[in-house]
């Protein structure tokens, strides 16, 4: 069982004071908080790719191959890579070399992105949005398996016998695939053999559970274990010492966050009610006291068996000091019951 956190180093006005700070400092805090996340012990550490102003790291590998000379043991992974508009070749050449400065510890989490500003930003059509993503997820599976790779596409330009380099530690490096609840997306997936991560960051978590049963099926079918199928869910959420506290920090960055994305998809608004909805156990956000964080870990578990948890402390951006004790707090007080406690049930 793995306990972890990611990020998109979000750049917004900070709950509480309204600063916003600057891109520098937003870094430098990120690195802190992957620091400190491997010396609490946690096992996962992932970063998002984005290309807008509210976000400051457009490039994961560069920021975790910061991390890697700042940590030992914390596995550094993208969340994700936005894999329709980037090069595979680039993307398996920048894994490889983090893996090597990282002794191992590298893993690519590859997905469409849930914004679009990478297509024109790449000179990439939209209406090639699944072409893209198809295609080049294939030329990574075929780099990660063979030096010398020969291959042809659509959407790039082909490949004849070419050597790609640097190698990675790990062989094959892990490639994830993350989904936010598309079937066919789900089944890619399972008959390409790869481990699933899966989005939940709204509603009640057991509507996935057939999406969960769908991919362990289809993993059967494709000649795996489905026992063995690693399975990420990944959501939102917030941790102090006491319940009230968690919620009273997470709602403000939340409210901010999700209202102005809602406002460009044409979402409703968030309240605060729904958001209090959510927080209690049978909901989505995994906000409260350690207990109560332990408590709704260990339910989505009964629910869906994961093998790893990745918990977004900061969808919008927080007092530093209130994050670190967040980390410190996961870490320390929910990971290592988590682990006991999965132990016995065999997870």
């Amino acid at each position: 069982m793995e306990i972890g956190i990611y990020s998109f180093g979000e750049r917004t006005r900070e709950a509480g004071s309204g600063r916003l700070l600057s891109p520098e400092e937003r870094l430098r805090n990120l690195l802190e908080e992957i620091e400190l996340a491997d010396q609490v012990g946690l096992d996962v550490f992932g970063v998002g790719e984005h290309h807008r102003p509210d976000y400051v790291v457009s490039s994961p590998a560069v920021v975790l191959a910061a991390a890697a000379a700042r940590t030992r043991r914390i596995r550094l992974t993208s969340a994700v890579t936005v894999l329709s508009s980037d090069d595979p070749v680039r993307v398996f050449q920048d894994f490889a070399t983090l893996d090597l400065l990282s002794g191992g510890r590298a893993e690519i989490m590859a997905g469409r992105g849930s914004f679009t500003e990478s297509f024109p930003l790449f000179g990439y059509d939209l209406s090639d949005y699944e072409a893209l993503f198809e295609e080049k997820l294939a030329l990574l599976l075929a780099l990660r398996e063979e030096e010398r790779v020969t291959w042809s596409g659509r959407h790039r330009s082909a490949l004849e016998d070419q050597p790609v380099y640097p190698r990675p530690v790990q062989q094959p490096i892990p490639v994830w695939l993350a989904v936010g609840g598309t079937p066919r997306s789900v089944v890619r997936a399972a008959t390409l053999g790869l481990p699933l991560a899966l989005a939940i960051i709204g509603g009640a978590p057991a509507r996935f559970r057939p999406l969960v049963e769908l991919y362990r099926d289809a993993v059967g079918r494709a000649g795996g274990d489905p026992a063995a199928a690693r399975l990420s869910i990944n959501g939102h959420g917030f941790l102090a010492d006491d319940a009230g506290a968690a919620r009273e920090a997470a709602w403000p960055p939340y409210l901010e966050t999700m209202g102005r994305i809602g406002r460009e998809r044409g979402w409703p608004p968030p309240t605060r009610a729904r958001f209090d909805a959510e927080c209690e156990p049978g909901g989505a956000l995994v906000v409260g006291s350690p207990e109560q964080v332990v408590e709704k870990l260990l339910h989505q578990h009964e629910l869906f068996g994961y093998s790893r948890y990745l918990l977004q402390l900061t969808v919008g951006t927080m007092p530093h000091a209130q994050v670190l004790r967040a980390i410190e707090l996961l870490g320390t007080e929910v990971a290592p019951v988590i682990r006991r406690a999965t132990a016995t049930r065999g997870g």
